[in-house]
């Protein structure tokens, strides 16, 4: 199929209707009618001679033939929304997708932020938060910082630096704390790696508190952080990551004891290319860890 007859037009609605699985709801976000969208991707399967769909009474069912169309369709709309998105008032723009664990953008990211943003005023950062899972090639990230031992597969990893865990809390309940044995009397809040407190306890030479797997589990520091606040019970997270609490007397930290169990990554798919963007942003991180 020739370029100037891509019928641009019903590709649009049949990658809307893909999505949604809905001609309605296709028409709603393309603002146009239900009858325009069916009949725009009745043309388009006219042309190609193929089903792409299969109406049923309550929405629509996407064919072999049209789950093979698909991604080359959703790529080819997304990489020209990008590409549009780099043109602002005649300057090229650069876009780079970030993914980060929500305890390091919270606790070290978005306080230097301004000072990227300065730095390089035409990149543009999409930046998703997250609980430490993720999947870069799906979510299109460009890099994703990570908090683990360095090794995903088809990645490549480049060490931030490492966030050792100890003990924080309220002052109230601090001032119970008088050796690591006390807190078999406090609420341990803790997230999904159930190991770290069993580890924190060992460093320290004392048994296990007997509610160490029990209690409020969390899938992020910054979660357990604000039961934390709240008084709720002892977290166990990185001090680095929540400096701004330390130093303002909200949270203190009782215990010298801290344990390491991983660092900070930025982390790439090794299958993507490096992009100016992203040049420019692994520069300045890794100059403002060094400072």
């Amino acid at each position: 199929m020739v370029r100037p007859f891509l019928p641009l037009n019903s590709l649009r609605a049949f990658e809307a209707s893909a999505r949604h699985l809905s001609f309605t709801r296709a028409a709603i976000e393309l603002c146009v009618t239900q009858a325009a969208v069916s009949q725009q991707v009745k043309g388009l399967e006219k042309r190609l001679g193929v089903a792409l769909f299969q109406r049923l009474p309550r929405g629509l069912k996407i064919t072999a033939e049209g789950e093979a169309l698909l991604p080359t369709v959703t790529a080819s709309f997304d990489q020209m929304a990008k590409t549009l998105d780099r043109i602002e008032a005649g300057q090229v723009r650069e876009l780079m997708f970030l993914g980060v664990v929500g305890t390091f953008a919270v606790g070290w990211l978005l306080p230097r932020l301004a000072d990227f943003q300065r730095r390089h005023p035409f990149i543009d950062l999409r930046i998703s938060t997250n609980n430490n899972r993720v999947d870069p090639a799906a979510e299109g990230l460009d890099f994703a910082i990570r908090f683990g031992s360095g090794s995903w597969h088809g990645t490549q990893a480049e060490r931030l630096f490492e966030a050792p865990l100890s003990p924080l809390c309220i002052p109230k309940l601090a001032d119970e704390l008088r050796s690591p044995a006390d807190l078999a009397g406090a609420t341990l809040l803790r997230s999904y790696r159930t190991d770290e407190w069993s580890t924190w306890f060992q460093a320290t030479g004392v048994p296990p508190a007997a509610q160490v797997n029990a209690g409020i589990v969390f899938d992020s520091s910054v979660g357990m952080m604000e039961a934390a606040l709240q008084g709720l019970g002892v977290a166990l997270a990185p001090p680095s990551m929540f400096s701004r609490h330390l130093c303002s007397g909200a949270i203190v930290q009782p215990f010298a004891t801290v344990i390491s169990l991983g660092s900070y990554w930025l982390t790439r798919l090794q299958s993507r290319p490096v992009t100016a963007a992203m040049r420019a942003f692994s520069d300045w991180i890794f100059s403002e860890i060094e400072r």
